[in-house]
């Protein structure tokens, strides 16, 4: 396969996948304002804080207010991480290889785009911004279900399933941190049922307070943060998509799993052990923040290793040569 195709498939995932995350990140956000009121802005700068976006938003929008932060995330054609931005890339990657990709997969993508841009000129936040978002979930999973039910599960299938988990995995992680910063100026609220709610709506931004209750049935910060990061059956879960990228890793380059012949192999590998080896005790002792710090530099590092592994176009050195040769 191509390097630019292969790139483009990639991509694709993660766009998508982006797109849909940060529809959970504002969604959620909305329902924790019913629970929790009157809290403004100390609610809405978490969202951008994550983001490590704060200095391009203050430019534009100044003040944390629900309007700004919304709009912000979901229509700005100058912010590459708003959803408007993220399908747009998708959508064009997405258009470069429609020979791949099934016409149900790429007729999904344009017409959410589509979607997206025409729900722009109106105003969200006064409007009905869940249902929005809502459609935006739901038809990100049905672009998934085409890709996974109508797409053959070959090297390109491979490409884009790797560019979605790793997109996945760094989100999950980003929602962890939304708490940690909601409640950095807030540490009266902890054990309190300020903090429980919260702790919910960490769940609920992935889908996963059914499925934690069936486990756990009570909510602890300690088994949501386990549960979300060490989890092997949850589709969310850091490691469950870690786990799940590595043997689409694998199905590209066909190297024998437990060894790597690239450093994308080796820095997804090493990732994956640790967490198989991991312990939310030694998580909390360390500080959740901080881990999380490290496992999102991790994930940039592994996209880096991915493009250079991949997608970096160098000269054939023995090509060069050999044009020297011809000329001496």
């Amino acid at each position: 396969m191509l390097s630019r195709v292969a790139e483009s498939i990639y991509w694709m995932g993660r766009y998508m996948e982006r797109a849909e995350n940060i529809a959970r990140f504002v969604d959620v956000n909305l329902h924790l304002m019913l629970d929790l009121p009157g809290r403004g802005s100390a609610q809405w700068e978490p969202l951008i804080t994550v983001t490590a976006d704060n200095e391009a938003f203050e430019e534009r929008y100044g003040a944390y207010t629900q309007e700004n932060v919304i709009r912000f995330l979901t229509y700005d054609p100058e912010y590459p991480g708003s959803i408007l931005s993220c399908l747009a890339m998708a959508r064009e990657n997405a258009r470069s290889i429609r020979e791949i990709i099934s016409s149900e997969m790429w007729q999904q993508i344009n017409s959410l785009y589509l979607m997206v841009k025409r729900t722009a000129v109106k105003d969200v936040d006064h409007a009905n911004p869940h249902a929005f978002f809502q459609h935006v979930k739901l038809s990100k999973h049905l672009f998934t279900g085409l890709m996974h039910e109508g797409m053959s599960h070959g090297e390109a299938w491979h490409f884009a399933h790797l560019g979605m988990l790793l997109e996945r995995a760094d989100k999950t992680s980003r929602i962890l941190d939304v708490k940690y910063f909601i409640l950095l100026p807030n540490v009266e609220y902890v054990g309190t049922p300020y903090d429980n709610i919260e702790w919910a709506a960490v769940l609920k931004s992935t889908s996963g307070l059914e499925m934690y209750r069936k486990r756990f049935h009570r909510i602890t910060p300690t088994q949501v943060a386990d549960f979300m990061i060490f989890d092997t059956t949850f589709p969310r879960a850091v490691r469950f998509c870690v786990q799940n990228a590595e043997q689409s890793l694998y199905a590209i380059t066909g190297t024998k799993h437990g060894s790597f012949s690239n450093d994308a192999e080796r820095k997804l590998g090493r990732l994956r052990a640790e967490l198989g080896y991991g312990d939310i005790d030694e998580v909390i002792n360390r500080g959740i923040h901080q881990f999380i710090d490290e496992l999102q530099r991790r994930f940039n590092d592994i996209g880096g290793a991915v493009h250079e592994t991949f997608f970096a176009v160098r000269p054939i050195e023995h090509m060069a040569n050999g044009a020297e040769r011809a000329t001496a």
